[in-house]
């Protein structure tokens, strides 16, 4: 089982998460403009995106959601503990990020994927947020995501 997060750990994350997946300096600003971007054109107001990095952003935003409103109470195998998989599954690709960002990803998600322990704090989903960023920057617009039915959210 993996250790959750230090502050320091997260800080640390923070800092690096500066840059995008291709060196690529971002100001805070640019991930907000893009994030916008994203939400506004790719997340539906209701079921799974049309596209990956749409579902990608919809995935972290119901789970920010869910331990920030809900402080996990509604948690579940058949929703949240699926999006932190399609989450992992995207956001570990080792043609796009290090292995220490993968690392950093990979502690975020852990840290997230908590029933018991909701996460409340911005700071792992707006990490996650940046590194959804980082892929549709890297991947662009037109990979489009297959539904899982298995998905209950």
């Amino acid at each position: 089982m993996t250790q959750p997060a230090t502050f320091t750990t997260l800080i640390l994350f923070s800092l690096l998460s500066s840059l995008s997946a291709n060196g690529q300096q971002l100001t805070d600003a640019e991930y907000e403009e893009k994030g916008k971007y994203i939400w506004e054109h790719f997340v539906p107001q209701s079921g799974q995106a049309k596209f990956v990095q749409g579902e990608l952003l919809r995935a972290i935003e119901k789970l920010r959601d869910e331990a920030q409103r809900n402080g996990n109470g509604n948690f579940n195998n058949q929703c949240h503990s699926l999006l932190v998989n399609y989450l992992r599954s995207k956001l570990t690709d080792t043609t796009l990020f290090s292995e220490e960002k993968i690392q950093g990803i990979n502690a975020e998600l852990d840290l997230l994927n908590n029933a018991q322990a909701p996460y409340t704090h911005d700071a792992p989903y707006d990490y996650i947020t940046n590194r959804i960023i980082d892929w549709f920057m890297y991947y662009g617009e037109t990979l489009e995501h297959n539904p899982n039915p298995k998905l209950k959210c």
